[in-house]
């Protein structure tokens, strides 16, 4: 998302970047181009409830207007979700909602499904079930392994995340049921 908004891709600014992990590789890239990083550690909560408040203000903290999940491997609880209503979004390397939760591309392979891809999604209290905003498939190859497949989808990813992050900040949408519904601009001809 960096290089995205250096390069205009992304017309956004990353405001904060929180991990629950000291010294993962994304608050080392933030700190070195001048973001500010915050480490929030869960393990020092007794409670999910009082980590998904004391993140929450974090985030209030440094005026976010859009969480972008990259890598956060935990479930955010209702309250959490609640307070940024269809404001988190994730990105998770399957077409859900196929293969949620980890490993989804042995899963995939597993399962010999013959495309998998990237789904980027609004975030609620549940595994990868928010509404689908954006998908890119990927073809599953016949030699593929789980290293070929997760390279490949993580090419997808890093094209499709930054672009659909910019729609979210700048066109007008709507969730419709369970689907993210972009309004057509005036002009356009279908």
């Amino acid at each position: 998302m960096l290089d995205a908004t250096r390069s205009g891709e992304l017309r956004a600014a990353i405001e904060v970047v929180v991990s629950n992990v000291p010294g993962a590789p994304g608050l080392v890239t933030a700190a070195a181009a001048g973001i500010t990083t915050v480490v929030l550690p869960h393990r020092e909560y007794a409670e999910r409830d009082a980590y998904d408040r004391a993140l929450g203000d974090v985030l209030r903290r440094h005026d976010v207007g859009l969480v972008c999940l990259a890598g956060f491997m935990r479930l955010l609880g209702p309250a959490f979700c609640a307070a940024f209503p269809l404001g988190v979004v994730n990105i998770h390397p399957s077409l859900l909602p196929a293969f949620p939760g980890v490993n989804a591309q042995r899963q995939a392979l597993e399962h010999g499904v013959k495309v998998s891809g990237a789904t980027v999604h609004l975030v609620n209290a549940g595994l990868d079930a928010g509404p689908i905003v954006a998908q890119q498939a990927v073809p599953v190859l016949d030699d593929d392994s789980v290293e070929s497949l997760s390279a490949r989808i993580l090419a997808a990813e890093h094209t499709l995340y930054p672009a659909t992050i910019d729609r979210l900040v700048h066109d007008r949408w709507q969730v419709v049921g369970r689907r993210v519904v972009f309004e057509r601009p005036e002009n356009t001809v279908r």
